[in-house]
């Protein structure tokens, strides 16, 4: 039995991951959960799946958690004590599944652990990717791609030797705004952002998903999961999300992932590597994967795709700056303190007005995302709407 804990419980990533663990029972341990504040949710799975250790970050919430369903289980409050959940002794796996820069410190010790780490918090990679996969080289330790196009990737490369590649193609759905012009993008309200047509996600994927900045950020996830160059990573739109990513031979053979638009299959595979075991996610048969489209990306349209891209090959701390602009700006949409419009006018401005300098330490980046929220969120109270 695999005993496993999984930062980010109460997302959508997380709860999909309890519900696989579910399906495959007897083959998981859901030994410690941890989340930011949401106890009403965080207070059903300690019912149903009893873990043995839960960290709430607010120290609010752990304590109406308490009062719900009592403590039978060791409880934790703060940064540290998610640190602490994705550092437990017994544990075989931490699934990172939080979204922002919050899951940067959990992913970095859990490697330091020396655990086995199931990613589905991209921003980690993007902010320390070097660090990050040099520590896990140092420790031995294996990064699973829970992103269905990292795992796409992943399945497609397995096996292979890289000298075969000539590039990578990470897919994009195109989002809800795929067939609107600028100008009506430009006035998209928070219900059209969220609005996927493929996908359910949390706010701040789905709204990433609609600038197209999610991919960029994708693209530099994959730089360093794979260690793959920037010139040999594509990007394309493919509405259907079908084929979750393909890769390209040195002879011209595209090889590719097609599943349905289901979280559950990448998450279960990253569960249960190097294995495969049924899924009961929605199923497709081969005559029903018809009409599927590949379209080049518009950046006139998108322009976050192309200034996240950019970021990524100055390297540095500027993927730090333009990663954690993006998260206060979407939030401030979220909150109605922000226009969609100035969503990408937010990114090039941190990126123009803070310096990205080199990472010489992990507390560099932690600095730099200070800087840059304070920078960010004083932009946006001088008149940004």
């Amino acid at each position: 039995m695999k005993r496993i804990c999984i930062i980010g419980s109460t997302g959508s990533i997380g709860r999909t991951t309890l519900q696989v663990t579910k399906w495959l029972s007897g083959m998981f341990k859901v030994v410690g959960l941890a989340c930011n504040r949401n106890w009403m949710i965080m207070a059903e799975q300690v019912i149903e799946y009893a873990p043995e250790v839960v960290a709430i970050r607010d120290k609010e919430a752990s304590e109406k958690l308490v009062k719900l369903v009592g403590e039978d289980f060791k409880l934790m409050t703060g940064d540290e004590g998610i640190i602490e959940v994705a550092t437990l002794p017994d544990v075989d796996l931490v699934v990172i599944a939080v979204v922002g820069s919050a899951g940067l410190r959990p992913t970095i010790e859990a490697i330091k652990a020396g655990k086995t780490v199931a990613l589905a918090n991209k921003e980690s990679l993007v902010m320390a990717g070097d660090i990050i996969m040099e520590l896990a080289e140092e420790r031995g330790v294996r990064i699973l791609p829970v992103d269905s196009e990292h795992s796409a990737i992943f399945q497609c490369l397995e096996g292979r030797d890289i000298g075969e590649l000539d590039k990578i193609v990470l897919t994009a759905s195109g989002g809800p705004f795929l067939n609107l012009s600028k100008n009506e993008i430009e006035k998209a309200t928070l219900e059209n952002a969220l609005n996927h047509p493929q996908w359910r996600m949390g706010k701040k994927v789905s709204i990433d998903s609609a600038t197209l900045f999610n991919k960029g950020l994708e693209v530099i996830e994959a730089h360093h999961l794979f260690g793959i160059p920037y010139e040999k990573i594509d990007v394309v739109i493919h509405p259907q999300s079908i084929v979750h990513s393909l890769i390209k031979l040195v002879d011209s053979s595209y090889i590719a992932q097609l599943a349905p638009s289901d979280m559950a299959i990448p998450i279960q595979y990253a569960l249960t590597y190097p294995q495969r075991y049924e899924s009961r996610s929605a199923d497709y048969e081969m005559y029903e994967f018809n009409n599927l489209e590949f379209i080049k990306p518009d950046t006139e349209k998108f322009p976050c795709l192309e200034i996240a891209i950019e970021a990524g090959k100055q390297g540095g701390l500027c993927p730090t700056v333009v990663s954690v602009a993006d998260e206060v700006a979407v939030n401030a949409f979220i909150e109605d303190k922000l226009g969609f419009r100035y969503i990408p006018i937010v990114l090039e401005k941190a990126i123009e007005n803070i310096e990205c300098g080199r990472i010489t330490d992990i507390l560099d980046i932690f600095e730099k995302e200070e800087e840059t929220r304070n920078f960010v969120t004083s932009l946006i109270k001088g008149g940004l709407k």
